[in-house]
């Protein structure tokens, strides 16, 4: 069996899963993501730094890098092609592309009836400024594309709302605005693998950002039944083999699924619950065959 792992070598994620792999006697190459090269009418369909990937038995993906939209776009088009000549990809692109922008994930979730935040996304300035009263006066503003928190922003000023959207219009950035839900500075990060929750954590914070790489403490959670349903719900709507779930409990009582995260680090969950979610991953990942191959078996019948 020959697996690969996209993202850099010296990320602990990545280390992480080239060590179970190496235990279990399984071949890694660990590959940028960045250096990918397709071909037409000609072999290797997808190649990285030189090493033909068509015939992995399966690829973990963990980093789509930022870069420009074209680059982006290639990216996860030479994903979908190695998919389609039967590599297993972890997360399918199908779900890369629908975790890795905000609004496809939050409309993907309410469609299949999860209950989110409400939220506009707009590219003008004028009808930003009408959102921010509609939503309350009191938004998070975040970009389309991120994570770890980096880039959102709180505003419940409606002259501070004018500055930052109006530096949002020089940049000609989508305005994604979400209505600020008080929620005591504490979330829930539920992590799935497969049909199951593996483990869970709360994060808790000094400020209403409660990612950990902001500087959230956590602890492990014994998650509800209604919760679990909930995260299970979000993983399978995201098409994922694995998913961090983030599920935010407001001070009122009702609760959201904000966000899927579908390449979610897990250092600091395994650090609070103790779970080897690694070695969990890679035991789903070998033991259940990807949906292309049932697709195949399918076809056969």
């Amino acid at each position: 069996m020959r697996v690969g792992i996209l993202g850099s070598p010296r990320g602990w994620h990545v280390q992480a899963l080239r060590r179970v792999l190496e235990c279990r006697g399984i071949a890694v190459a660990c590959l940028p993501i960045t250096r990918l090269a397709a071909r037409i009418a000609d072999r290797p369909w997808v190649r990285s730094q030189q090493e033909p990937l068509d015939d992995y038995d399966a690829l973990f993906v963990r980093a789509i890098p930022g870069g420009s939209l074209e680059q982006i776009i290639f990216r996860v088009d030479a994903l979908h092609r190695l998919e389609n000549a039967g590599v297993r990809i972890v997360n399918p692109p199908t779900t890369i592309e629908r975790t890795v922008d905000k609004y496809y994930t939050s409309s993907l979730l309410e469609d299949a009836g999860l209950p989110t935040p409400r939220t506009v996304v707009t590219e003008r300035f004028d009808e930003a400024m009408v959102a921010f009263h509609e939503l309350g006066g009191d938004v998070v503003v975040k970009p389309l594309f991120g994570s770890e928190g980096r880039g959102m922003v709180r505003v419940c000023d409606e002259d501070i709302a004018y500055r930052v959207f109006r530096a949002l219009e020089l940049g000609r950035y989508v305005y994604y605005l979400q209505e600020f839900i008080p929620h005591s500075n504490e979330d829930i990060r539920a992590f799935v693998i497969g049909d199951r929750v593996v483990a869970a954590m709360v994060r808790r914070s000094d400020s209403w950002k409660t990612n950990v790489a902001q500087g959230a403490e956590a602890e492990s959670l014994a998650l509800s039944a209604e919760l679990e349903e909930m995260s299970l719900r979000a993983a399978r709507v995201l098409d994922a083999d694995y998913a961090g779930v983030d599920i935010l409990c407001s001070e009122g009582g009702d609760v959201y699924v904000m966000e899927v995260n579908g390449i979610p680090g897990w250092a600091k969950l395994r650090q609070v619950t103790g779970v080897d979610v690694a070695e969990r991953l890679v035991e789903y990942v070998i033991g259940t065959p990807s949906r292309r191959f049932y697709r195949r078996i399918q076809d056969q019948v």
